[in-house]
């Protein structure tokens, strides 16, 4: 479908830009900062996600399944988030002094007070990012981020050569996000009527309040290592973990992100097509699978001599959390695009049953590692996405017609693939000493191996891409 993929390339290009950008700005300031003082912002990340959950509770995804909604909706929500994240900021204000003694941190009252304004900068831009996103338009969406990015970047990384230390993370955060808001306000050309609608706002509510119950597990669930390993550990344990997660579930969150917001829209367009929605699924999971799972295998392969390189040797410590984390997060396409037919389909109270049961046997994981070192606890995130993945599939099985033998046997050609692409490559890496060579020759053979493999087998979803390339290209 032509919209479709025009939507993915965009959504690709947005991302990537954005992120991409943000991503190795971020590894120029983390060379300019310690593991401590990176680990006092990441401290302060369940907070911040838990409030960020609140402002959005659901309505994005609610707005975009909702096929007949109209101004009278997007403005609800509108008024709903800068109400909801006005309270939001006052509450974390006031409990700031008792999240700095809690990990017994004095500086993170005032840095706490700071970076919680943030949730009022993004208040003012959900309903602008949620219609770009039901048109389509990441063109625009990857224009205003960019130069939000890039400006705030400069700006994060000015501040921590001076010195400015954990005030640069916090600059660099509030001007991105401030920098991104007024840039939408100024292109996106939409403004909420002065009107708040109680209608709208029950049946919005009725299905985002689930996806927001959902969202709120999902989202302490992530943060609740930083948070524990803070409070167990020392925010130097909290910078390694918290930048070993920022890396490795970099390009599977990013390339899912990509390809589920654009198909998103289409899918729940058709949302009443079963016989469609049959027939793409299983297109959509191969495709995200055969270009996540040969990155994260490969990051994990070349985790340790890319640490040395990039970060420096003050974060060699993160390179094993990197390696055990991709091998968790490779597993994520597969969870999301399960995860998502049912928001298709209407069914969050299913979502939110499926969340329940996940989340509690990951809390249960957590604890049990938690005595036996940061090391063990990834381990533990392996083991809760590999449960998460196979109980996901129990409850799409409930909304469309797929089983686990279907999955697989969809994915077994590339699982065979990447697990002989990963130990040949680590084989011939052991035997070289020097970084640079390394992550080079780590990279080529991997990739030459991959797409080699693929030739020989005639793996449709390389003939699309070459295909797809082809034509763009001629």
């Amino acid at each position: 479908m032509p919209s479709t993929t025009n939507g993915v390339i965009w959504s690709a290009i947005e991302r990537f830009s954005v992120q991409g950008v943000s991503f190795l700005l971020g590894i120029v300031i983390a060379r300019l900062v310690t593991p401590g003082e990176y680990g006092l912002i990441a401290m302060l990340a369940i907070f911040m996600a838990i409030a960020q959950s609140f402002i959005d509770s659901g309505f994005g995804n609610a707005l975009i399944q909702k096929t007949d909604r109209n101004e009278v909706d997007y403005s609800t929500v509108f008024y709903f988030n800068i109400v909801i994240s006005a309270i939001l900021y006052g509450v974390l204000y006031f409990c700031a002094p008792l999240i700095a003694r809690f990990y017994n941190q004095p500086e993170l009252t005032s840095v706490t007070r700071w970076i919680g304004l943030n949730l009022i900068f993004i208040s003012f831009s959900v309903v602008q990012r949620t219609r770009l996103n039901i048109d389509l338009n990441f063109k625009l969406q990857a224009k205003v981020s960019l130069a939000a990015v890039i400006i705030s970047g400069i700006a994060g990384i000015t501040m921590a050569y001076h010195g400015w230390g954990v005030w640069a993370l916090v600059f660099q955060s509030l001007s991105n996000n401030l920098l991104s808001t007024i840039f939408l306000w100024a292109s996106a050309k939409w403004h909420p009527m002065l009107l708040f609608s109680i209608d709208s706002f029950k049946r919005l509510f009725s299905f985002g309040s689930k996806l927001l119950a959902s969202g709120l597990l999902h989202t302490i669930y992530l943060n609740l290592y930083s948070l524990v390993i803070g409070k167990f550990y020392n925010a130097e344990d909290v910078g390694f973990y918290n930048r070993a997660y920022t890396i490795s579930q970099y390009p599977s969150t990013n390339i899912v992100m990509i390809v589920t917001r654009a198909i998103y829209p289409v899918q729940c367009a058709h949302q009443d097509d079963d016989k469609w929605l049959e027939q793409h699924f299983l297109g959509y999971l191969r495709m995200t699978c055969f270009i996540v799972f040969p990155l994260m295998t490969l990051l994990a392969v070349i985790a340790k001599p890319l640490v040395l390189l990039v970060l420096t040797e003050k974060w060699l410590s993160a390179a094993e959390l990197i390696s055990i984390l991709s091998l968790a997060y490779m597993w994520y396409p597969v969870m999301v695009i399960n995860n998502q037919m049912l928001n298709v389909k209407g069914r969050s109270d299913l979502f939110f049953k499926l969340e329940i049961i996940k989340k509690i046997f990951a809390v249960i994981i957590l604890f049990a590692t938690l005595p036996f070192g940061v090391v063990w606890l990834c381990w533990g995130v392996v083991a809760y996405n590999l449960f998460d993945m196979l109980l996901t599939i129990v409850f799409t099985k409930k909304v469309i017609p797929t089983t686990y033998i279907s999955q697989f046997h969809s994915l077994k050609l590339i699982l065979l693939n990447v697990t002989f692409s990963s130990v040949i490559s680590y084989v011939c890496l052991i035997s070289i000493q020097h970084v640079w060579l390394q992550v080079i020759t780590g990279i080529i053979i991997y990739i030459s191996l991959y797409f080699l493999i693929c030739r020989v087998l005639k793996l449709k979803e390389l003939v699309f891409i070459l295909d797809f390339m082809h034509h763009r290209l001629a």
